[in-house]
């Protein structure tokens, strides 16, 4: 199982609100922040649910490459509301929410690409 997974981005600031606002329908908000002080090398915030950190980015800079997320929604619902506030919040469309049977017949999920290209996704796997 993994404790929490993190990236970099090329605007730490641009990037946490674009998350603060598409992970909310999701349960995820900024649970931890560390300086570049503290950290000794750049800025970064941890988002999770329940107080617990699992989903980081930091202020390293740009990857050369993208990354695929996917977080766990409660119902397809919230992969509804994460795909609208992604997409509000300055998200570019990657896929939008649907079922994904080629992945099993319950993948109900939806893609946005972030500010920085990473593809963000919500998905639920429950049968409604």
């Amino acid at each position: 199982m993994i404790d929490h997974i993190g990236f970099s981005v090329s605007d730490f600031e641009r990037a946490k609100e674009f998350y603060v606002r598409a992970l909310a329908p999701l349960d995820y908000s900024v649970v931890m922040e560390v300086t570049e002080e503290q950290s000794g090398y750049s800025p970064a915030a941890g988002f999770g649910a329940d107080g617990k950190p699992d989903f980081w980015i930091g202020g390293e800079g740009a990857l050369n490459k993208p990354v695929h997320i996917a977080i766990v929604a409660k119902d397809r619902s919230a992969v509804d509301a994460f795909y609208q506030a992604a997409i509000a919040a300055g998200g570019r469309d990657n896929g939008p929410p649907g079922l994904r049977a080629h992945y099993h017949p319950n993948y109900y999920g939806a893609f946005v690409l972030d500010p920085d290209g990473h593809n963000i996704e919500a998905v639920c796997h429950a049968s409604e």
